[in-house]
């Protein structure tokens, strides 16, 4: 008799877990998200025709002279494979990628004028950072404004639409969120 009353208990036990812990706490915790739609749901990028068209959290590429280009990704932006490459600074590969991301960026920004900036030239720890420097961003104009035909003084404003402030104003620097850029760029 005690052995079917300890199994009747733990079976009791595992349906009131089970209810709690299965269905009332994920419940719980989707409402409280709730509160905040947009990191909960994904940060999606709608257009104008409604359809999604990407994350603000995620970086994509975009291919052709009239994008503003994202940060280097060692895992091509897919995030079934997130991660860098873990190369050091110093490592021959490293220093080689570093020379042909910069042979490459100088040959398609012909007109842009300085430095390639730093975060062009290597990847982000996560390869999915949606984010550039602004100097990265205005590093790429003569080229987005030639190929696109607007002014360098719109695509200074889109920049300034698309940057994100540094997180809690004071950790890092702003960052120009270029799935967002890109798409105000489309929508001209």
């Amino acid at each position: 008799m005690t052995v079917l009353r300890q199994l009747a208990a733990g079976l009791r036990f595992l349906l009131v877990m089970t209810v709690i812990l299965g269905v009332a706490y994920p419940a719980v915790v989707t409402l409280v998200a709730q509160a905040f739609p947009a990191q909960a749901n994904g940060s999606l990028i709608v257009d104008a025709r409604g359809r999604v068209v990407g994350s603000a959290l995620l970086g994509q590429a975009f291919d052709g002279a009239q994008w503003f280009q994202p940060r280097p990704s060692a895992s091509d932006y897919s995030g079934e494979t997130s991660g860098g490459s873990n190369l050091s600074p110093v490592s021959e590969r490293q220093v080689a990628a570093r020379a042909e991301r910069e042979r490459v960026l100088r040959a398609a920004n012909p007109e842009a004028v300085g430095p390639v900036p730093e975060d062009a030239l290597t990847a982000s720890a996560s390869g999915l950072d949606p984010h550039i420097s602004l100097a990265y961003a205005h590093w790429q104009v003569p080229r987005v404004a030639a190929a696109t035909g607007l002014s360098v003084a719109t695509l200074d404003t889109m920049i300034d639409a698309a940057t994100d402030p540094a997180p809690w104003g004071f950790l890092g620097q702003a960052g120009v969120n270029v799935t967002r850029l890109n798409l105000a760029l489309s929508q001209r």
